[in-house]
């Protein structure tokens, strides 16, 4: 499978395996920490407060059983381009077609919502610039790094996930030490009893736990992303594995590393919803330039999100393509001497670029309800890799090398957590409109697939 593309376009050329360990674990382990953590964490604090940790522990397990089921799979064939194709293959051309289109637009509306971001925190230390100024310049330095090859890609990626990670080892670091010496802070003592010590560890019961969950399952969008890079790894066998094993366990100590830290020195009660925990502490302790400091992370990882994006939105739409019946269409997903699917990357591109130009044209809320959306159709994506490694083991019963842990009954767990995430997301009206929009773009793309129809490519 791993040469779809170039048959199609009668291109013998074929997607380079450029991505080491290195790569793919910073790949999926920067796609899943993003801005969120250092602006947002805040407000998912102020819904549960400590017990917010355990929202993130559950989390994280069904995000690997996620990725173990979408790993087992992969590693049947590590030509396969994305887990499109194992939906394609085990699910049905439909399901391929809607997941593969919904995964593509989610992230478009990812990338120019980080991209209108970058304009807003530039702003901080260039008042005077045009918003979209900061935006069109990363967007065409991302396209030329990714025109290149794909371990420029993977190179910048490496180092724009290695600065987030720095962060946020800082942050804990400095905080394990302003425990140890008891440091008074500006709400009190910095101590871990601080986590149970203000309302207890579930201060707003267990119904404050599942508010929290829609934007904590949220702030994993991206890790998935290792199945769109088996295609483009040296020695997939052992590096993918490798990766879905270490990466879940990586972000929760992070992410629960980070929280509880944070939570320890000041009070949950006590942290603004609306400003970053990260910056609180930094200036607590003296740290001067500590909002400029922050600000240079968040520009970062909204860098990241975008090259993420521009890489995954290339292949996927090199995948979805490249068995158009219109020859025109078949050549979106022609592959470069660089060993890139160059068109695709520049179409999408294009159109991250338009798109973020729409935020100055439509209301602030048409442009939040877009990327609302575009996070909430992970929901579905994620929960159709997982129906879709039930039906791989119902053709393949026996067992697999890389054996999905307690299956089918953690498959069915994953499902059902999901399900409660989406009756969740009925509680707050943001939330709700987001979900019924999302139905709404899912009902159209199966519509668009009865209407849709493919050709089959020769080997």
């Amino acid at each position: 499978m791993a040469d779809k593309s170039h048959q199609a376009t009668q291109d013998s050329n074929e997607l380079q395996r450029g991505l080491t360990n290195r790569h793919v674990q910073m790949i999926a382990l920067g796609g899943a920490i993003g801005t969120g953590l250092f602006l947002g964490s805040g407000e998912s604090i102020h819904f549960a407060g400590p017990s917010i940790i355990l929202g993130y522990l559950i989390t994280g397990l069904i995000c690997f059983w996620m990725m173990r089921a979408m790993g087992e799979m992969m590693m049947t064939n590590v030509h396969y381009h994305s887990f499109v194709d194992l939906i394609h293959k085990y699910w049905g051309h439909r399901a391929g077609f809607v997941i593969g289109w919904a995964y593509w637009a989610s992230w478009i509306a990812i990338a120019m919502a980080e991209l209108t971001a970058i304009g807003v925190y530039i702003k901080l230390w260039l008042p005077g610039l045009p918003q979209w100024v900061p935006g069109l310049i990363t967007i065409a330095i991302l396209l030329c790094i990714n025109l290149i090859t794909v371990k420029a890609f993977g190179e910048v990626e490496f180092w724009f996930a290695l600065i987030k990670i720095v962060a946020i080892i800082a942050l804990i670091l400095i905080g394990i030490g302003l425990m140890i010496f008891r440091y008074h802070t500006s709400a009190g003592i910095a101590t871990p009893a601080n986590l149970v010590s203000h309302g207890g560890f579930f201060p707003t019961g267990w119904s404050g736990v599942l508010k929290s969950l829609p934007m904590v399952v949220f702030a994993f969008a991206g890790v998935e992303m290792v199945g769109m890079t088996a295609a483009e790894t040296q020695d997939p066998e052992e590096v993918i594995p490798r990766a879905i094993n270490n990466i879940p366990v990586r972000i929760l100590i992070f992410y629960i590393g980070s929280l509880a830290v944070i939570m320890s020195i000041f009070p949950w009660n006590l942290l603004n919803a609306n400003s970053s925990p990260f910056v609180m502490v930094f200036k607590d302790i003296g740290i001067s330039g500590a909002a400029d400091i922050i600000n240079f992370v968040v520009i970062t990882a909204a860098a990241s999100s975008c090259n993420s994006a521009l890489y995954t939105t290339g292949r996927m739409l090199a995948e979805l393509t490249y068995k158009s019946p219109n020859p025109k269409v078949r050549i979106i997903s022609h592959i470069s001497r660089f060993q890139v699917p160059t068109f695709a990357i520049i179409i999408s591109a294009l159109l991250i670029t338009l798109s973020a130009a729409l935020n100055y044209l439509v209301p602030g809320s048409v442009f939040t309800l877009i990327s609302s959306v575009a996070t909430t159709s992970f929901l579905f994506i994620w929960g159709a890799i997982v129906i879709t490694h039930l039906k791989f083991r119902k053709k393949y019963p026996k067992e697999s090398p890389f054996k999905m842990p307690l299956s089918p009954v953690s498959d069915y767990l994953v499902l059902i957590f999901f399900a409660v995430v989406a009756v969740t997301m009925t509680m707050r009206e943001s939330t709700l409109i987001s979900l019924i929009v999302t139905l709404v773009w899912m009902a159209i793309l199966l519509f668009a697939s009865r209407q849709h129809k493919e050709i089959k490519i020769k080997k």
